[in-house]
């Protein structure tokens, strides 16, 4: 059977082949260290578990609103309020399955075929082939270490073309952990309200900054860039409940209740239970945050400072997430066994291959220069990690 021509060029996501590679190799008994995790290696708070088992006990298993139930809208009111100083109605709230479903609504939502979105690189892998299948035109902006990975508001007002629907900000960044000032936002804020541009802020590693970085939702910076941005949230990752899957999106009126339309004839609604055990989530004890946060610091330390010693790696410190995206493209052009290293995704395969290490190739986030590694694993596994890297490296001729 020919299946839809939309899908012709669409790839699987790498961030989970990797790590489902990974797993199998560990499956058969061989020692690999996985660093592609995009999840923290914390288990889900005692808290929010005991929500789900009385929602259970309680027999809360049925369909729910397409959009969301209320508590769990309230829940995410108050958090916006709270954390972010934006006032939301439930009207603009909708609760989906994961993030990334959210961001899938929200393209299948707002675009025509054509229609271009501005997405900065290094991007997130979904970005792109998201846009793809809703028939629009992603249109990619490089950015550069030298700049911390972000791009400014010339860059993007030279993007802007009359088929520009919408730019992607993601702050903290997947996968270079760069994150933008408020002072930032606002500039690239004018340039969006001036030409009528819808942002799409991505914020779901807003509770993972470091060095004193204060986060700050573009959203909560006037009405008139409110009006044109929605703002992408969920509980995957900083409550640890990547498996439950529930995101949510909050922006204006028509653009929540097209989401919420369409949810209602693909998915009805997310999981019942689990969306009790977010409102747990997010009205709770946030202590768990705190904890995952100190950690991810440390582990952040370490892994910067250990890059950057082997000869040939520099890496940019994160202000944020829970990723390091060193450059190895020194090593391009060498050899191991006669086999040549030519990019990120050659350096991946020998790292796996050679070093039993399971990286994630840059070119997968658009920058071949690089490679992405976790830190959301053990910081055994991590040392251990690091040290085979380094190793690898050095057998490179």
């Amino acid at each position: 059977m020919k299946l839809a021509e939309r899908l012709s060029t669409l790839k699987p996501s790498p961030t989970l082949a990797v790590t489902a590679k990974a797993k199998a190799m560990k499956a058969q008994g061989i020692d690999v260290v996985g660093f592609g995790a995009g999840e923290p290696d914390f288990d889900t708070p005692d808290n929010i578990k005991k929500a789900a088992i009385k929602a259970l006990d309680e027999g809360f298993t049925k369909y729910t609103p397409s959009g969301g139930i209320e508590d769990l809208k309230d829940a995410i009111i108050e958090k916006f309020k709270k954390d972010n100083s934006i006032t939301y109605e439930r009207s603009q709230i909708v609760v989906t399955c994961g993030a990334k479903h959210a961001i899938y609504a929200l393209a299948e939502a707002i675009l025509n075929p054509g229609d271009e979105v501005i997405i900065p690189a290094p991007y997130w892998v979904s970005y792109p082939e998201i846009v793809s299948i809703a028939g629009g035109k992603p249109v990619i902006i490089e950015t550069r270490e030298k700049d911390t990975f972000k791009v400014s508001p010339e860059q993007v007002k030279k993007a802007i073309t009359p088929k520009t629907k919408a730019l992607v900000l993601n702050s903290p960044s997947n996968p270079t952990g760069s994150a933008y000032e408020a002072s930032e936002l606002m500039k690239i804020a004018e340039v969006a309200v001036e030409k009528g541009v819808l942002i799409i802020s991505d914020e779901i590693y807003e509770k993972f900054v470091y060095d004193g970085f204060t986060f700050a939702s573009i959203a909560s910076l006037d009405q008139k860039i409110k009006d044109l941005t929605v703002v992408i949230n969920g509980v995957s990752k900083t409550y640890s409940m990547t498996g439950w899957r529930i995101g949510y999106a909050a922006g204006p009126k028509e653009i929540i209740n097209a989401i919420t339309d369409l949810q209602s004839q693909s998915t009805s609604n997310a999981t019942s239970i689990a969306q009790k055990a977010s409102v747990e989530a997010l009205k709770g004890p946030q202590d768990s945050v705190a904890t995952m946060v100190r950690e991810f610091d440390k582990r952040r330390k370490f892994m910067v400072e250990k890059l950057n010693s082997m000869p040939g790696v520099s890496c940019y410190n994160p202000k944020g997430a829970f990723y390091c995206f060193p450059n190895l493209s020194s090593h391009f052009g060498k050899s191991f066994n006669g086999k040549k290293i030519n990019g990120s995704s050659d350096m991946s395969t020998y790292l796996l291959e050679e070093a039993k290490v399971a990286v994630v190739s840059g070119d997968a986030f658009g920058s071949d220069e690089h490679i992405r590694l976790s830190y959301a694993i053990s910081a055994e596994s991590i040392r251990k990690g690091l040290d085979r890297i380094e190793a690898a490296l050095k057998n490179l001729r």
